[in-house]
């Protein structure tokens, strides 16, 4: 692949849709919110397992070159640009992606859990409580439910931070840049230099008062209209909680990255 490619992971609700809404008004950069290319990595993955018979027929060196060849095919119309592709699975793939390209980086963004559990309730709750994607179209659940739910290890919450967990615990941590939803929203421009410096690119006067993305069609399809909108200016506005205290509470201690913030 010509292009330099870097990666963004991290936790759900925690400011990667807005990471990329600012990184794409570089015109040298190409990002966005999750693409399809983790999905077809893993169904490489799965095709060459060796529960499959024909897999017998394919090399290391080949399913290498498939796994790579995915991200040259998607990102084949931006020549020369500077690739941010987004993905969860990211941290849990940092052996393999670091082979295959060995001068990428990875983004984590991180946010405090218990603020993270109250964007998805709010979430729901301004698509008027529609079964939603989310939790499984779950129709017969209470917050507590829901919480509960993306929290464990195949929920959308906690399937990331076990990806993070993994990632900061292996021998990529040179490689991993963590990057806090309320600094980014706090001092902009500071954590926006921290990442140009971390992937080496010469800086760009971003504008951050207008910060446009939108995955209209995907959310819909997700009844979760909204989750990846971003419009206006990058602030920190201080809220309230919709949860339940005892809710709220329950994830206070897990923010583990803070040890191994850069």
């Amino acid at each position: 692949m010509k292009n330099k490619l870097h990666f963004i992971s991290g936790l759900p609700r925690s400011g990667s849709t807005l990471l990329a809404a600012i990184l794409k008004q570089n015109p040298r950069f190409v990002g966005g919110m999750t693409s399809p290319v983790s999905t077809l990595f893993r169904a490489i993955e799965d095709s060459t397992a060796k529960r499959v018979e024909t897999s017998i027929f394919i090399t290391e060196k080949q399913r290498e070159s498939f796994l790579k060849g995915i991200f040259s095919t998607y990102y084949q119309e931006y020549v020369n640009k500077v690739i941010f592709d987004t993905s969860r699975m990211w941290c849990a793939r940092l052996s393999i992606l670091c082979k295959l390209f060995p001068h990428s980086k990875v983004i984590c963004c991180a946010r405090d859990l218990s603020w993270i559990m109250d964007s998805f309730e709010r979430v729901y709750r301004r698509n008027n409580q529609k079964p939603s994607g989310i939790y499984n179209y779950d129709t017969g659940g209470t917050v507590y439910s829901r919480t509960v739910s993306i929290a464990s290890s195949n929920g959308v919450v906690g399937y990331a931070l076990d990806a993070m967990r993994e990632a900061l615990a292996s021998e990529y941590t040179d490689r991993i840049l963590v990057v806090e939803y309320e600094d980014m929203c706090k001092d902009p421009k500071v954590v926006m230099g921290r990442i140009y410096d971390f992937i080496g690119e010469d800086k760009f006067e971003h504008d951050f008062d207008n910060v446009e993305y939108s995955a209209g069609e995907f959310d819909k399809q997700m009844d979760a209209i909204g989750l990846h909108d971003v419009r206006g200016s990058v602030q920190w506005k201080p809220r309230t909680t919709i949860l339940p205290p005892d809710l709220f509470a329950r994830f206070s201690n897990d923010n583990f990255w803070r040890e191994n913030v850069h």
